[in-house]
């Protein structure tokens, strides 16, 4: 699975990010090849997915057990390698932090992303939640059924939500910091919950921009706890891979990751996977993501061969990461057209 803390991990906009040279990536599915002396439950050549501490993008993975989940009969490996990651994050924040219930309303950026639509899946396994998503103007005629209501990500949403919700929300997903963060706290109902669990608002051009790093953080609106106390108001954050690899939370994440197979098995929760990648072409599968142009999960794919290079008839990305319309005739800027599900 390809995921947007790659291109943070790529461009070092996270702290103490591991030495070169290494391997990215942070979930897998494959074939067992081989298990520790003491491993319990698994047998060579099951179907598995699992969390990777780094390392993912290879091969050959080797990881702990309490990382490993058994793969349902009826999914697929790329089904698989797109299901940890965004269903348990979506799971943990709505659930276990923001304690999602029925008749609740959900603001979630980034709709059209891996964790956008399992968040917005998940909400449909409850009664009368309503759904507030913003996402890129291309993707919403794709989405526009998955969320209840839908706005332009470069729009006013804060006046577009509390015109059909005076009050507000009860839970903010952002997951791109910034001038948000003042945003989402201002549309929460008393009692509602702000969760960060990204910045990809720092995320620009090709490496990091130390301006465009300082210009997000300034932008974050500094918390009153006793502003917080007045307005009945929640503010949280979430990280899974701190939570898996650093605080000991396997054994939760185990728990959950039971119930989202449940969920799959009872087909309420799929999977949405964007697109296939050769391991050669991980250049063109982190510029789409990159650019915003994935609606779901990217896949890395170990057995499929390079697509060959086609004109790009898309979009290309300016250094600021704004889509812009490809000019007629331009055939210097090429790109791989990977198989798309």
């Amino acid at each position: 699975g390809l995921n947007f803390i790659d291109l943070m991990v790529r461009q070092g906009n996270i702290d103490n990010p591991p030495k070169t040279p290494l391997v990215p990536g942070f979930e897998c599915s494959g074939i067992v090849e081989a298990l520790g002396d003491s491993v319990k439950g698994f047998e060579i050549g099951d179907r598995v997915m699992a969390f990777v501490n780094y390392n993912a993008w290879a091969e050959v993975v080797c990881t702990p057990v309490e990382f490993v989940y058994k793969i349902p009969d009826d999914m697929t490996f790329s089904e698989a390698a797109a299901f940890p990651m965004n269903f348990v994050t979506a799971y943990m924040m709505l659930f276990e932090v923001a304690n999602l219930r029925e008749g609740m309303s959900v603001l979630v950026h980034s709709a059209g992303g891996g964790v956008g639509q399992a968040v917005a899946q998940l909400c449909s396994t409850i009664p009368n939640v309503t759904v507030f998503g913003t996402a890129s103007s291309f993707k919403h005629e794709a989405i526009k059924n998955s969320v209840t209501h839908l706005f332009d990500r470069n729009a006013d949403y804060v006046q577009e939500v509390k015109r059909i919700s005076a009050d507000g929300v009860d839970i903010v997903l952002d997951c791109l910091c910034g001038e948000n963060t003042g945003k989402g706290l201002s549309l929460l109902k008393p009692l509602g919950t702000y969760i960060l669990y990204g910045s990809s608002n720092m995320v620009t051009g090709e490496t990091k921009s130390f301006f465009s790093f300082a210009k997000s953080w300034w932008q974050v609106e500094k918390v009153n706890p006793i502003k917080l106390y007045e307005e009945n108001k929640v503010i949280a954050g979430f990280s899974l891979l701190n939570l898996l690899f650093k605080q000991n939370g396997g054994g939760l994440i185990k728990g959950v990751m039971d119930k989202l197979l449940n969920l799959y098995n009872s087909k309420k929760i799929k999977p949405v996977v964007d697109s296939l990648w050769a391991l050669e072409e991980v250049k063109e599968a982190m510029q789409r993501i990159h650019d915003r142009g994935n609606i779901g999960k990217l896949i890395l794919d170990v057995e499929k061969a390079p697509t060959p290079l086609m004109a790009n008839d898309s979009t290309e990305t300016s250094e600021a990461g704004e889509e812009e319309e490809d000019h007629e005739g331009d055939n210097e800027n090429k790109e791989r057209m990977p198989f798309i599900q």
